[in-house]
């Protein structure tokens, strides 16, 4: 990719012809530029050229072929809460902003899909289907986009029950490259034909195609939800639960931990009232009344013989929406324990029977490194994050919080996991890559790329170190 990446000329040479094609949708200023230099990452920010607000799937055609013909790199940008660095521009060049395609194309109730556009989010997606009975169930936990989410293969606290990204996309329209427009999958729950190509854009963090439309399988909104909050005396009984609950088998829809130092976040951040700082598990259970209260209660059962208490029950939306838009807010009340601050955020994932040693061994790590790093995770399928917090303007500072990252990312490989659960690789998470997959795999993923984009234009310097 090295000479591809050597032949990259100047966004100049693009910015006439796409002023013409989008007008006032062109943007070289520097506040736009600016707001498109990075996501919620502590990389060092880089502008782009120039800020393409596309509108249809015509207009980005139009836009990768004119700089697939004049070298010049391309950046697919959604909301930018990436955090591995996934939207800096890292070469400069053409910006692609999909924010703009917010349409919901077709909703199938009866065979539970529906088309949209890269641009919508899951809360605009749900909030479209709550009367037809429906829900998206994928919830990375920030205002990201459907595109993005399916660029990084994202998944969050219901994955657990539902899945991720790569088990509730069913096919994508993707343009190439070149401007060649491509559809993969379809409306079938299964197919036996071809090569699955859907599942090699899922995860592919636009480095191989540009995603404009997503169809998505969608689940039946359950007849009854409850959620429940417990607290442990220790770090290690909680994981205990965690444990127990998931080899138990019980369905549990989503199962998160929150640290003491997380806990404390949350309560000041999200004023949550009648908790204390210990570690604690964020639980919620779905399906009918009687199936929903005989969980809960197994769950209970395990959390007591484990040291839990104050087993609080929320049935009520309003209730629940509190206790999960707290969990949701984690990252935010995170940094906000040092004003000013950003994070470096780790998202390992490993066999739920290793998660004990993964979870408690980067606390040990934690507390040898002298920074601060909250622990909050969605255990239920062995993924956690800690939320190093820094300070942006000390260099030192923030080669301290990779060194701590780079540690506990190691341990979650050698107990045969991965580097990353759900956030992607990125410009954070590449020097893993090789020592997760090997390098014939790598090898193979070069070639992938090299194949599908010869001039190495879309979002370069990422996935790969060179």
């Amino acid at each position: 990719m090295s000479t591809a990446t050597a032949a990259l000329r100047p966004a100049d040479a693009v910015i006439p012809a796409l002023r013409a094609l989008l007008g006032e949708r062109l943007s070289t200023g520097a506040a736009v530029r600016e707001q498109h230099s990075r996501g919620e990452d502590t990389t060092t920010p880089h502008l782009p050229d120039a800020v393409a607000f596309a509108a249809t799937t015509e207009e980005v055609s139009r836009i990768l072929a004119l700089c697939h013909q004049h070298g010049v790199p391309v950046v697919p940008f959604g909301a930018g809460t990436s955090l591995e660095g996934h939207v800096t521009p890292v070469r400069g060049g053409i910006s692609l902003d999909l924010s703009r395609m917010t349409a919901v194309l077709e909703v199938n109730a009866e065979d539970m899909d529906c088309l949209v556009e890269p641009g919508v989010t899951r809360q605009q997606l749900n909030d479209f289907l709550r009367d037809r009975g429906l829900f998206f169930p994928v919830d990375p936990g920030s205002h990201c986009t459907i595109g993005g989410m399916c660029a990084t293969r994202a998944s969050g606290t219901n994955a657990v029950r539902y899945g991720t990204m790569r088990e509730n996309v069913l096919g994508l329209e993707v343009v190439l490259a070149d401007g060649r427009v491509i559809t993969t999958g379809g409306r079938t729950r299964k197919a036996a034909n071809g090569y699955d190509l859907t599942r090699l854009f899922i995860g592919s963090e636009g480095t191989l195609g540009v995603i404009t439309k997503v169809r998505l399988r969608l689940h039946g909104i359950p007849e009854a939800m409850s959620a429940a909050v417990c607290q442990f005396p220790t770090l290690a009984a909680a994981v205990g639960t965690v444990i127990a609950t998931m080899q138990s088998g019980i369905p549990v829809a989503r199962i998160e931990i929150l640290d003491e130092v997380q806990m404390a976040a949350c309560i000041r951040h999200s004023r949550l009232e009648g908790f204390r700082t210990l570690p604690t598990l964020f639980l919620e259970f779905h399906g009918t009344p009687a199936g929903v209260k005989e969980q809960a209660e197994a769950v209970e059962a395990i959390a007591a013989e484990a040291g839990g208490t104050g087993f609080a029950w929320a049935t009520d939306a309003e209730s629940r929406n509190r206790l999960w838009q707290a969990r949701h807010d984690a990252y935010w009340a995170a940094i906000a324990l040092r004003p000013g601050a950003r994070s470096v955020t780790t998202d390992i994932c490993v066999p739920i029977s290793r998660l004990a040693e993964a979870l408690l061994g980067a606390k040990r790590d934690i507390e040898e490194s002298g920074l601060v790093a909250p622990i909050v995770g969605h255990v239920g399928d062995g993924n956690f994050h800690t939320c190093i917090v820094v300070n942006p303007d000390d260099p030192a500072e923030i080669e301290r919080a990779w060194a701590l990252d780079r540690k506990i990312v190691a341990r979650a490989l050698d107990l045969g996991g991965t580097c990353s659960g759900e956030h992607g690789v990125g410009l954070g998470k590449r020097e893993f890559l090789e020592r997760e997959h090997g390098p014939e795999a790598l090898a193979v993923m070069r070639g992938l790329k090299a194949t599908l984009d010869p001039k190495g234009i879309l979002n370069p310097g990422k996935m790969f170190r060179n």
